[in-house]
This record gives structure tokens, C-alpha cells and sequence, in this order.
């Protein structure tokens, strides 16, 4: 194998890996996103039921 062949293999493969983190970035981020929300409701619902109602 020669330095210009390992050296294009390794420019494909960052490609390639470049390529999957745009893909699957904004998905993760949706993700996070989503289970901060439910980390919130789930705390607002344990204040309000946890304080006694007049």
C-alpha cells in the first residue's frame, strides 16, 4: 500500500464520519431537547401536586 492510497483512505473515512455527525447532529439535539422538556413537566407536576390545595 502506498502513502497516496492510505492517505485517500483516510480523507474517505473522515468524510464519511464528517458526513454522519451533519446527519445525525440536529437529531440529538432534538433529542436533548425533548428530555429537558419532560424533565420539566415532570418537576412542575411534582411541585403542584406536591402543595396542599386551599
Amino acid at each position: 500500500m502506498s502513502m497516496n492510497t492510505a492517505m485517500d483512505n483516510l480523507i474517505a473515512l473522515l468524510t464519511v464520519a464528517g458526513i454522519l455527525v451533519a446527519v445525525t447532529f440536529p437529531s440529538l439535539l432534538g433529542i436533548a431537547h425533548d428530555r429537558r422538556i419532560d424533565r420539566q413537566i415532570r418537576t412542575a407536576h411534582r411541585i403542584i401536586t406536591s402543595t396542599p390545595r386551599r
